[in-house]
């Protein structure tokens, strides 16, 4: 018996298509809307309805939420390049702030049980380390501040109309369907397509800036799962690995897992921030069982994947806005 019927936005994207084949897998009818601008059909679980469209056209939501009688919202739409949105500020905002107020309004009008949104640790900006829930965030990109945007839009959608909200706050993560073709997001998937090319991989400054990266496999049925524990309801959780790495190790990590000599070409330092991970504490509290992948075995899996997907090609963004201090490597056909 169905639990009822879900949306996802972003569904033939990476985070999101993931998500849609959990929830499938407890029991609920998906409904995947996604503009394939930066996703694939292939990546679409079977037995999920596919709706092309995007959630900047309010009207085609209008019908999409009036036609299904939608449970839950599972917002994972978003043109996540953190360094790239200080140079397509219009771009970012539009996808990803206005697209997620045409959302919001959808499921205030259509009392929508809970609105699942995945944000970024991008919100914190140069925080405390770990960066936990309790810190005020502070994001120092466009695509941070747009993120922390929606997170403050739900929770006055939750005091003004009693929208129920569940926030992840998401880091690097990566794995299975990421798309390896956008050379502007998504560092283990640009490494991947390069090597296959026998191309180095651009390191931006000495490489020693360090994240945490997290396997999609283990993010995906916690935000899944979410719903169904309604102690989750309005409530905000960093998600992700707990180990940190270097992108220098992180390209020999890489490099290993494809079998291939990585040869790294250093790059200008970009604005960025140079150390991010966060504290899980809370989560793992909500969802002791969650899985946990090495980084070894989880980029293991990724480059078995990426071997069979075989090369993507690498495009230029159509619609840089502002080229001012934009790094060469990104108005470039040959890197990145």
């Amino acid at each position: 018996m169905s639990k009822g019927k879900v949306l996802v936005t972003g569904g033939a994207g990476f985070i999101g298509a993931h998500v849609a084949l959990n929830l499938l897998e407890l029991g609920y009818e998906v409904v995947v809307l996604d503009d394939l601008s930066g996703g694939f059909k292939e990546n679409i679980p079977a037995g999920a309805q596919f709706v092309e469209g995007n959630v900047l056209d309010h009207c085609r939501l209008e019908r999409l939420f009036r036609e299904n009688g939608f449970r839950c919202v599972f917002h994972l739409a978003a043109y996540a390049a953190e360094g790239l949105s200080h140079f397509i500020k219009r771009f970012n905002y539009n996808n990803n702030v206005i697209g997620s107020v045409n959302l919001i309004n959808e499921s205030v009008k259509n009392n929508i049980e809970c609105f699942v949104f995945t944000s970024s640790i991008a919100v914190y900006g140069t925080n405390q380390l770990p960066m936990n829930e309790e810190l005020t965030p502070n994001p120092e990109d466009s695509y941070g501040i747009a993120k922390f945007c929606v997170e403050r839009e739900l929770q006055v959608s939750k005091e003004m109309f009693g929208l129920n909200h569940i926030i992840f706050r998401p880091h690097n993560v990566y794995g299975e369907m990421q798309n390896l073709g956008d050379k502007y997001r998504n560092v283990i998937g640009i490494f991947m397509n390069l090597i296959m090319q026998n191309q180095p991989v651009p390191v931006f400054g000495d490489g020693e800036q360090t994240r945490a990266f997290s396997y999609v496999r283990d993010i995906s049925p916690v935000i899944a799962q979410s719903i169904e524990t309604l102690a989750c309801y309005n409530q905000i959780f960093n998600i992700g690995a707990d180990k940190n790495y270097s992108i220098n190790q992180l390209a020999n990590l890489v490099g290993k897992a494809m079998g291939r000599e990585v040869k790294k070409a250093h790059l200008e330092p970009r604005h960025e921030v140079l150390h991010a991970y966060s504290d899980h504490r809370k989560v793992k509290t909500f969802f002791p069982n969650a899985p946990s992948t090495s980084i070894e075995e989880g980029i293991a899996r990724m480059a078995e994947w990426a071997k069979k997907t075989g090369i993507r090609s690498s495009k230029d963004f159509a619609e840089i806005e502002l080229t001012k201090n934009l790094p060469p490597s990104w108005s470039s056909k040959h890197v990145g």
